[in-house]
């Protein structure tokens, strides 16, 4: 595996190559991002990596310094999937001047759930992604579902902005006991990883009593903010969206059965988990 930080030495490595996919990623790796990578081979080769944590999709007081880097072992680890190349640029390297161009998701769906509560996260988000189809010009990239509003909001910009690039929707890798599987997850005492399968249990319950012919959506929401509310965790949101563009669903939606996913986000503790389900 060849490890290239240079915009410039990655766009020569890669000449020629008409089927690359890409896997963006900001290192930390688990077994999840390693799915990607098993994915990916299925929709081209080579497979090329990338490992920056992106500074801005980080908010103030959010956890840009302590974001856990372990570049030794995500290497290792991208060796033995068989990427050809691992892109880790520093941030001198992608941006070498100040970023003054961004791009802005639309309000409808960039300053909902993850962006009412993380402001200018989206925006930080296609920038970077942008930017990296622009170093990498890849066939096809891989996103995971666990990130449900990020994958919607990259394909959207992905077909505006014509870019020839496939998006590919990988689903979420959990662990045993149904928690998404999450760089973040290690910042869980003992007792909170325990706990941590409750927001997945959640939102099993949602789903459950919808299948039943529960259409109460409010109602559905308020209690499940107050089942995890009353083992202390501290939500954000709990709320069931059409799966097309995010947007709440109307009686007539869910009469005539529009498919629709149940979003969650919550701290527990000092860490902040989100998760989905689609129903």
């Amino acid at each position: 595996m060849k490890i290239i930080s240079s915009i410039e030495e990655l766009r020569a490595q890669l000449r020629g190559q008409l089927r690359t996919v890409f896997v963006p990623t900001m290192g930390n790796l688990h077994e999840g991002h390693l799915t990607l990578m098993r994915l990916a081979r299925q929709h081209g080769d080579p497979i090329v990596a990338s490992i920056f944590v992106n500074r801005l999709q980080f908010g103030p007081g959010e956890d840009f310094e302590k974001y856990p880097r372990t570049f030794e072992s995500d290497v290792a680890k991208l060796e033995q999937e068989g990427v050809y190349v691992l892109f880790a640029p520093t941030e001198k390297d992608l941006y070498p001047e100040p970023q003054e161009y961004r791009v802005q998701p639309p309000d409808g769906l960039g300053n909902t759930l993850e962006g009412e509560f993380r402001p200018g996260f989206f925006t930080g988000v296609c920038t970077v992604v942008m930017k990296l189809f622009s170093c990498v010009q890849p066939s096809a990239a891989v996103f995971g579902k666990k990130d449900y509003q990020q994958l919607m909001i990259v394909r959207n910009m992905a077909r505006q902005f014509a870019v020839p690039t496939q998006i590919v929707a990988a689903e979420t890798h959990r662990a045993d006991d149904g928690l998404a599987l999450s760089s973040r997850n290690g910042y869980l005492s003992e007792d909170e990883r325990a706990a941590a399968p409750l927001l997945f249990r959640t939102l099993t319950q949602v789903a459950q009593q919808m299948h039943a012919g529960d259409r109460n959506i409010a109602a559905l929401q308020a209690q499940a903010m107050s089942t995890l509310a009353a083992e202390g965790w501290q939500p954000d949101y709990i709320a069931v969206r059409k799966r097309a563009d995010l947007q709440a669903p109307s009686p007539a939606d869910l009469e005539q059965g529009e498919p629709l996913v149940v979003l969650a986000a919550a701290k527990l503790g000092k860490t902040r988990l989100i998760d989905n389900l689609e129903v």
